[in-house]
Order: structure tokens, then sequence, then C-alpha cells
């Protein structure tokens, strides 16, 4: 099992809302506003994804969706409380002011990368038990669609087990 945070996705996510991002790393025809580059990085993006099903892992992936409305009462906190004051940056405050872009680049996202081989999960996250119970429930279901079981025993597996078994079972001298 292998837990991606964010990872490559962000190529379609901050530098979409911040296009100086992707100017500076000098792609040709990479201009913000030409849809080629999203669609490559998407369709770059399926194919990974598609890669590593068809070699049998399964990918599942969740967004934690979160209101503007949440997120201003958790950077609160985290500015209240002494205890959660590392968990926050101005940064963050920098960030809030692009929320319209960023919904609009994680809609695109999701639409362009939600595929039968590796699904997106819209959570919603204002309510963190909540959001932890339904993932955990998709991440159940699909470790039982896995089907899995132990390797059954061949009876000519089994007897020479068996043998070794009582060779192992005389005690030494």
């Amino acid at each position: 099992m292998g837990i991606f945070n964010r990872s490559y996705y962000e190529e379609v996510l901050i530098v979409r809302v911040h296009p100086e991002i992707l100017l500076r790393e000098g792609l040709t025809n990479a201009g913000p506003d030409n849809d080629a580059v999203w669609a490559e990085r998407y369709r770059s993006m399926n194919d990974l994804e598609r890669h590593l099903s068809a070699n049998g892992t399964r990918v599942v992936k969740f967004f934690l969706h979160l209101s503007k409305e949440e997120q201003r009462k958790r950077f609160l906190a985290r500015i209240d409380q002494p205890q959660k004051n590392w968990k926050f940056s101005l940064s963050d405050i920098e960030e809030r002011r692009y929320w319209d872009s960023y919904m609009h680049a994680y809609a695109a996202c999701l639409g362009a990368t939600s595929t039968t081989d590796a699904p997106w999960y819209v959570v919603p996250a204002d309510d963190k038990k909540n959001a932890r119970l339904i993932i955990s429930q998709i991440v159940l279901k699909t470790l039982e669609s896995l089907d899995m079981s132990y390797p059954v025993t061949t009876q000519e597996r089994r007897e020479e087990l068996l043998a070794i078994r009582k060779q192992l079972a005389k005690p030494e001298n």
C-alpha cells in the first residue's frame, strides 16, 4: 500500500493557479492559457495510473473537500491554540485569496483524471470524523474487492511439511 500526498497532481493545481511557476519551467508552448498543456499533463497522469492498474496496483484517490468557512475556522484554531501554531503559515492566508481559482483547477483535474482504473472520491471534510469514516469504508471495500486469501497447500506439499515436522519434533542431544 502506498500513499501519495498530492505528489504529481501539484503540476495541474498550484501551477494552474500560479501560471508564473509554469512559465519559469521553460517549456515550449507552456503558456498558462494553452489547454494543450493541461490536456497533456492529465493524459500523462492517466497513463501512469492505467499502467499501475494494469500491473496489479489498485489506485484510489481521495479529494478532501473543505468548505471555505471551515478552512477559516481551522485557521483561527491554529492561531488561537498554541499547540496548533506550527500548522499555520502566512502563505495559507495568501493562498486563500485564490480560492475560486483553486476550485476551478480542482474541478478540471478531478474531471479529467477520475477513471475506472483510478477513481477519485470527493469526501466532504468539514466533519473530520465523518470524513475518516467515509475514507475507511472506501478503503475497506477496495481491499475486500481484491478477494485476497492465503495460498492453498497441495496434498504433496502438506506431506512434505509433515515429514519435516516429524524430523524437527525429535529432541536433539
